[in-house]
């Protein structure tokens, strides 16, 4: 079963979405980093689930319209690792930390 290790970017991006949330009052906007965390643990037992976004990386669709969030990330077969790299909204123009 492949590790998960996060970057240090994902941290400021998931603080960034429930401020996002928290501002717009968003019903849930505590919870919303745990279920995008959770949904993240579907790596471990799939890591190659995502699309294929070019440079060796791939792209997790968490959730669906305005509850929609990608994760970027990378799986390194060699290692079983699988690195996450962002987080952003489906909504946003793109990842900051790319």
């Amino acid at each position: 079963m492949p590790h998960l290790v996060f970057s240090h970017s994902v941290a400021d991006d998931l603080a960034r979405i429930s401020r996002h949330l928290q501002e717009h009052e968003s019903v849930h906007a505590d919870s919303r980093s745990m279920e995008i965390l959770s949904a993240i643990d579907v790596l471990q037992s799939n890591p190659r689930i995502g699309r294929h976004t070019g440079k060796g990386r791939r792209e997790l669709v968490i959730g669906r319209e305005g509850r929609g969030y990608l994760a970027l990330y990378r799986y390194a077969t060699d290692i079983d690792t699988v690195f996450v790299l962002a987080i952003c909204s489906q909504l946003e123009a793109g990842y900051l930390h790319d």
